[in-house]
């Protein structure tokens, strides 16, 4: 199951309140090294974007006037979400608004037992410390430089950083298992009858590649 890092903004804190979602953003990844594959949507809201919601993403109510309402994005969204591990920060925030954006257009809710909240996490590691995504940023030595505004794909990438930190995985490892091959095809199983040791310097150089692609893909 691939894994997607999700952010929304929206016009205010609560959509039972009238208040909608105003950008979705999504990157995939597998085995938390990205894909390529974004989801990236700024959304008209059909109503007014209050001076306080402005101040925190700079989206004005002019400027989405002309872009896609949320049911003309629906499909799409679904689509690039179904059957993936969905991690998100704060998480009840995000699904109040997605499930009421998606139950008002009479479409399916996302199942909360495909979702992680990356901030029940941060609270059972580190209790009664602030456990904002720039709070963690700030604690694992994140570059928060370009984040100026509120940015929900922005914040997707510092999603994935932190929770890659939370997990202490530091690195993600590929998977070069012999058992994910097809051994059926001729000359795989030959292919692994000896065990080949990487050294220390290859896989230095190997996380080093790693990080020059994550940056090149996202900044």
């Amino acid at each position: 199951m691939n894994e997607v890092f999700l952010d929304t903004e929206t016009t205010g804190l609560s959509f039972n309140e009238g208040h909608r979602i105003v950008e979705i953003a999504c990157i995939e990844t597998k085995d938390l090294i990205a894909t390529g594959k974004v989801f990236h949507r700024l959304i008209n809201p059909e109503r007014d974007v209050p001076d306080t919601a402005f101040q925190i993403h700079g989206f004005s109510q002019e400027f989405l006037s002309d872009k896609e309402k949320f049911n003309e994005i629906a499909e799409d969204f679904l689509k690039f979400v179904k059957g993936k591990k969905i991690i998100i920060h704060n998480a009840p925030f995000d699904l109040s608004f997605l499930n009421g954006e998606l139950g008002k257009i009479k479409k399916d809710f996302i199942d909360k037992k495909y979702v992680i909240d990356s901030l029940d996490i941060a609270r059972n590691k580190f209790p009664g410390s602030s456990n904002s995504l720039d709070a963690l940023c700030k604690r694992f030595n994140i570059d928060l430089s370009k984040r100026t505004k509120h940015n929900a794909l922005l914040d997707c990438e510092l999603l994935r950083e932190t929770y890659i930190n939370l997990l202490d995985v530091k690195e993600p490892k590929l998977n070069l298992s012999s058992t994910n091959l097809n051994k059926n095809k001729k000359g795989y199983e030959d292919y692994f009858k000896n065990i080949l040791r990487v050294s220390d310097h290859e896989i230095e150089l190997h996380h080093e590649f790693l990080k020059k692609e994550l940056k090149k893909n996202f900044y």
